[in-house]
């Protein structure tokens, strides 16, 4: 039995009312309030995969930053398991940042750019302090044959990998703490849709192993559906539609996720349980 199917009614995250606000300040004057996230609300259930989806400026990437502790949230609740993590000292921050792992669209301004493979991959481990040599390496090599690379590979540095190689790459580093979050940030949108596809699917299998609880955020709808147990469509820092992904495909109600559904030039994606059309 796969964790997909084992999975639980309990929340990892809650999202309750979620506000941020940013300050657009002027030369002279006083400045504007942008609402970038409006009483956003959600969870996402242990094991599974939610997808928040939006045009450019909805909000999703500001949401994903605050789910991460990296920006504060003016007002409203983020329920990680047991804790409001709006409520948290940076010190209790750094704790649970290691539990959420975000990938962005383009890792490569994430690693450093002499680090080798290896370096990247063990550097987490490292800054643990428990954990020796050997088996920091020995980790790395699971971790690189988990995402599709060769642990002969570890010698290489960034600039010598393709985008998909980087992307990997990500992925096998945000999974070496073994988070209980993974925060993908239109992590496949810089990808030709071949390599998108190969991507897509390393994730399905990987939540499938490990048993992962996703966000997946993005501007594509059917890589969405593709990958999520449900769809959330986000304008204007708001939750205007949400449902699983064959009913947002099929029967879309706002005028937001028709416009994206209208963008897509083809939705031959499928996934276990979804009705063919």
């Amino acid at each position: 039995m796969t964790a997909r199917s084992e999975k639980t009614a309990r929340p990892v995250v809650r999202v309750e009312n979620l506000v941020k606000r940013y300050s657009k300040k002027k030369l002279a004057g006083p400045g504007a309030e942008v609402r970038a996230l409006d009483g956003v609300s959600f969870s996402i259930l242990k094991g599974t995969t939610l997808a928040i989806v939006g045009q450019s400026g909805s909000g999703k990437s500001t949401l994903a930053l605050c789910l991460a502790c990296l920006e504060k949230a003016t007002s409203g609740s983020i329920w990680f398991e047991e804790t409001d993590i709006t409520q948290l000292t940076e010190k209790e921050y750094r704790r649970i940042r290691r539990q959420i792992q975000l990938i962005f669209q383009d890792p490569v301004n994430s690693f450093h750019a002499s680090w080798t493979m290896l370096e990247i991959l063990t550097e987490p481990l490292a800054l643990q302090g428990n954990v020796r040599r050997d088996e920091m390496r020995a980790r790395a090599h699971v971790l690189l044959e988990q995402v599709g690379l060769s642990p002969e590979m570890e010698g290489r540095i960034p600039a010598e990998l393709s985008g998909g190689q980087r992307q990997r790459l990500a992925i096998a580093r945000a999974l070496t703490l073994e988070p209980k979050l993974l925060i993908l940030d239109e992590a496949l949108s810089a990808l030709d849709c071949s390599v998108q596809a190969q991507i897509a699917n390393l994730l399905l299998e990987l939540q499938d192993s490990l048993g992962m609880t996703c966000l997946f955020i993005s501007h594509d709808l059917a890589m969405a559906a593709h990958l999520a147990d449900e769809i959330a469509v986000m304008s204007r820092g708001q939750i205007v539609e949400q449902g699983p992904p064959d009913k947002i495909l099929k029967e879309p109600e706002s005028r937001v996720t028709r416009e994206l559904l209208a963008a897509v030039p083809r939705l031959n994606f499928s996934r276990p349980g979804m009705a063919e059309s």
